[in-house]
Parts: C-alpha cells; sequence; structure tokens
C-alpha cells in the first residue's frame, strides 16, 4: 500500500509545530530563522541539547507521542540537574520515510501534551528529510539566579550523597523491551516500560536544591557512571551503601526472582533521577526540599578522598559490578 505524500517542510512546520509556539513572544511565530529571548535580571541562561536515533535510543514501533514526550524530557533533566527552571526549546527533526503525516501529527501531540506540562515554550528548530533513521534532536534552554547554579565539580570529601526517586527500571524497562527479561506481573511490566519510554524529569525538585546541593548530575548513563562523573571532575571517590539504593517494589521482585539483575539497576541508564551530594547538615533542608517537591529522597553514601566510585554489599564488602553505566560511542 503507497503511504500519502508527506507535506512539504513549510507545512508540516505551519501545521503541527507553529501552533504549539502559539502565544510564545521570543518564537516569532516560527517564520523566522531565529528566536529572540530576554532574560530576568541576575539570571543566566542554562543550556543543554541531546540527539535521539532510532533503533539507538527508541524503537522504530514506540508510539510517536511517547518518542516526542521521551526527547523533551532527557533534555528537562539536565536542566533540573543545574538547579535551573526550563523555559523554552528548539527542535530539530529528520524525519526517516515512514513518519507519514499521521506520525507527524501524533509526534506534535505528544511534544504539546508535554510543553504545556513543564511549562516549555517551542521557539524555533528545523525540519529535514533522511532516508534513515529517524534522528531527532532537542535543545533546551533554562534560567537560573547568575552564581546559583549547581555543577558537577563542587563535590567535596565528608559531603554526603543522595539520589531521587528508584533507580533501575528503565534498565529493566528496557531488557522487556528486548526480550531479554520477562515480568509475569502485567502491571509491574508495563510500569517498567513506562519507565523506560517516559522518564519523570526532576524539574520541581532540582531548583529547590540550589544553595543546598554541593554537585548534582542527573542520571542518564547509570547511577555508578553518573556519580563517577561527579567525582572525577570534583577530584574525589563516592561510596555506596548498595542496600540504601531505593528500588522500586516491581525492581525488587526481579531481583528476587533472578539476584543477578542486581548489578544492572546499580549501572543501567536511562533512570532521569538526580544524583547529588550535599554536607550533612543540609539533611533536613534536603528532607524539605523533596516534600516540597513530592519527591522521595534517599541517601546512598558518601564522599570520600580519594577517586572512583566503590560500592559496599550489606556486610560492607565492595562489590565488583562490571560496566559502570553507558558508554557513548
Amino acid at each position: 500500500m503507497t503511504r500519502p505524500p508527506r507535506p512539504a517542510e513549510f507545512d508540516i512546520i505551519r501545521r503541527y509545530f507553529a501552533p504549539l509556539a502559539a502565544g510564545v513572544d521570543a518564537a516569532l511565530g516560527l517564520v523566522d530563522d531565529a528566536a529572540v529571548i530576554a532574560l530576568p535580571d541576575g539570571h543566566r541562561q542554562v543550556i543543554t541539547t541531546d540527539t535521539l536515533i532510532e533503533g539507538v535510543h527508541f524503537f522504530a514501533a514506540d508510539p510517536p507521542d511517547q518518542i516526542a514526550r521521551k526527547m523533551l524530557r532527557v533534555n528537562l533533566s539536565d536542566i533540573a540537574a543545574m538547579g535551573a527552571t526550563p523555559t523554552a526549546c528548539l527542535l530539530a527533526i529528520s524525519l526517516a520515510e515512514h513518519c507519514d503525516e499521521a506520525w507527524i501529527a501524533a509526534f506534535a501531540g505528544g511534544l504539546g501534551d508535554d510543553l504545556r506540562r513543564f511549562a516549555v515554550a517551542l521557539v524555533g528548530g528545523d525540519t529535514t528529510a533522511t532516508p534513515g533513521p529517524l534522528t531527532l534532536t532537542l535543545t533546551a534552554l533554562g534560567v537560573v539566579p547568575a552564581g546559583a547554579e549547581i555543577r558537577r565539580s563542587t563535590a567535596v570529601a565528608g559531603d554526603h550523597v543522595y539520589v531521587s526517586g528508584t533507580i533501575g527500571d528503565a534498565a529493566l524497562g528496557l531488557r522487556v523491551l528486548e526480550g531479554r527479561l520477562v515480568i509475569g506481573d502485567p502491571a509491574a511490566r508495563a510500569m517498567l516500560v513506562e519507565r523506560y519510554r517516559l522518564p519523570e524529569p526532576r524539574t520541581g525538585l532540582g531548583p529547590l536544591l540550589r544553595g543546598i546541593a554541593s554537585a548534582m548530575a542527573d542520571v542518564s548513563d547509570g547511577l555508578i557512571a553518573d556519580l563517577g562523573h561527579i567525582a572525577e571532575t570534583s577530584g574525589v571517590g563516592a561510596v555506596i551503601e548498595a542496600a540504601r539504593v531505593p528500588w522500586s517494589p516491581a525492581a525488587r521482585a526481579a531481583v528476587a526472582a533472578d539476584p543477578a539483575l542486581a548489578a544492572s539497576l546499580l549501572a543501567g541508564g536511562d533512570d532521569y533521577e538526580l544524583v547529588f551530594t550535599a554536607p550533612p547538615e543540609r539533611d533536613a533542608a534536603i528532607a524539605a526540599a523533596a516534600t516540597a517537591a513530592a519527591v522521595p529522597v534517599s541517601a546512598i553514601g558518601r564522599i570520600v578522598a580519594g577517586s572512583g566510585v566503590t560500592v559496599l554489599d550489606a556486610l560492607g564488602r565492595p562489590l565488583a559490578l562490571g560496566a559502570a553505566g553507558y558508554q557513548h560511542r
């Protein structure tokens, strides 16, 4: 069956993306080649960009609305990890041949839903065609009071290590989608798959940790790898107690059935939780921020002199985990 022809570039923008930017002064109606953005006095712009490639970062069969939402959310997670508030984004989309008008409409619908949810404005981008694979690049913008941004490189020995939410669900969800893990409970299976396909960026918690966290990153490559980035750039080491790392009931059940999965929860990526450090005297402030953001936060270890990340078992013995996390190629 022959697909109907896809609309031309400017028709796609006019029909599907310009409506998402309606009423946004900075977007200029998406009819110019650039946006014009004003910053509040005393604030800095925070900018991040990510590229998602079909077959690498998502499956071709994934629902287009969820692909759009994940694309936005992984970038908003980077903004949150700086303690910033997201404000705007630019989208560059290279459409593969299978992306017909119905696909584009569903993609734009999902993107619009999340733009509204996170109060983010689409202010520009680019639309092209490619023989494949489908490639998506989103640049997210945020604002933070000057000097208040939270960096990776400022952890010090004596800090405690904390993480938001639960760890490892997305890694298990990916295994389910790849057919490498069977989960008997339909509700647990659906939850794990959704955690992979649709992460929850901690945009409410991140800004509340300004002035509290000494260093912070989001968990995209894996808890051990991303805490390792903090340790390396700060010139320190980190120790994690495996028993204190928060797991969901579904993850606990999966590990109970196959204990070998435990390492994948610590090293697997795509959680998009926040891992951060703070002096121990800020425990009460962290608890208050977690309550205000309605996001659970767990203390899982400490920063020490030295280098690298050590994970201890329940008896205080170092665990051998193999690969520390996802490696970009």
